[in-house]
């Protein structure tokens, strides 16, 4: 892919060269030569052939962050499970409860 936009960069190069030192040519035709035959079609050629390779590395990323979220989680998950079997070290009386849709049991008035 490279090659075919060095080749057009070098075709469109030789162009603008020859629109700038021709007799009825200016740098402004030269310029406009460059930009619209040179660097347009080869950003949209780098664009479109770039595609793949865009795809490929988003698939990478997703899966070095799904990798990552599943760690995390197993991570969390173990340490959990060690807490949850160690007793409560500190010396005070249980609260509230942990879960606001358990009400507190009291005495009727």
């Amino acid at each position: 892919m490279y090659l075919i936009v060095i080749a057009w960069f070098y075709v469109t190069a030789m162009m603008a060269l020859a629109e700038a030192t021709s007799p009825q040519g200016s740098l402004l035709g030269a310029l406009i030569t460059f930009v619209l035959y040179g660097l347009l079609p080869m950003g949209i050629l780098v664009y479109i052939f770039g595609t793949p390779e865009r795809k490929r590395k988003l698939k990478v990323r997703r899966q070095a962050q799904q990798r990552a979220y599943d760690e995390a989680l197993q991570a969390q998950t173990t340490e959990a499970a060690a807490d949850s079997v160690l007793p409560d070290a500190g010396g005070h009386a249980p609260g509230a409860t942990q879960h606001s849709s358990i009400t507190p049991v009291r005495k009727e008035p």
